[in-house]
């Protein structure tokens, strides 16, 4: 199938992303400048942005940012999927219980990874992460469960990782190794690797056939999980995904 580009709803689905992205609320020449369109160009598509309720204006400041049609399309979009709400009490109680911030995962492709269901850490540190947030597809644990159980080519895999930044990345021929060893053990730890001094587990969420397309992942400072506790996490995390899949049918 070919997906001919259409560049009007991809510059506004790059603003949309941009404005979610930035802390701050942005003017039309910094989101021009952002994402290399022509000013005029970024206005046009913006004004019919807010029109929508997609991006609201501040009258005074000419400072855009995300607007409330957004969550609601974000919301709608939760809604028509039963895995938020099948893993949100399991992700509870592994926040709770290990003092990490647990996740559920949409992974649709190699580029990215949503997050589509949260429980975060009640701990005086914890990491910023909602539920829309996007990350590269194979980074991290998440990315070598991915790598572990897709079908996509060892070739399209390599030159996605290749692109990947970390912390402190592992050569390819590790990162290859440890994904082995998550098809042989079912779950992923990266112990500062992608952050310095933070522990992330994944596990993937099992499906009767095909590559996965969840995953659920659990983030906590390094510090406060030793190896046993976090192979202890990592089963228990197991477990959940596991009740999530039957739920799912």
């Amino acid at each position: 199938m070919t997906i001919r580009a259409v560049p009007a709803v991809t510059r506004a689905v790059a603003i949309l992303r941009l404005l979610g992205r930035s802390r701050t609320p942005m003017g039309v020449k910094a989101i021009a400048q952002a994402l290399g369109l022509v000013p005029s160009t970024a206005l046009h598509i913006l004004r019919v942005l807010v029109v929508e309720e997609l991006v609201k204006v501040d009258p005074v400041t000419k400072q855009y940012t995300l607007g409330a049609g957004v969550v609601a399309l974000a919301r709608t979009a939760n809604e028509g999927s039963d895995f938020p709400t099948m893993v949100q009490p399991s992700l509870d109680d592994l926040s709770r219980r290990y003092g990490v911030t647990a996740i559920g995962l949409e992974l649709h492709n190699l580029q990215h990874m949503i997050v589509v269901a949260l429980s975060r850490a009640q701990t005086p540190v914890r990491l910023h992460v909602d539920v829309g947030s996007r990350f590269p597809a194979l980074i991290s644990a998440t990315g070598r469960c991915v790598a572990a159980f897709t079908d996509q080519p060892k070739a399209e895999i390599e030159k996605r990782f290749r692109t990947l930044r970390w912390n402190n990345a592992p050569s390819y021929e590790t990162w290859c190794k440890e994904v082995d060893a998550v098809r042989r053990q079912g779950y992923s730890i990266d112990r500062n690797n992608y952050i310095a001094g933070v522990t992330v587990v994944a596990v993937p969420v099992p499906t009767a056939r095909g590559p996965i397309s969840r995953s659920l992942a659990s983030v906590g400072i390094s510090g406060q999980l030793d190896r046993a506790r976090t192979i202890e996490l990592a089963h228990d995390m197991q477990k959940a995904a596991e009740l999530a899949a039957r739920g799912l049918g």
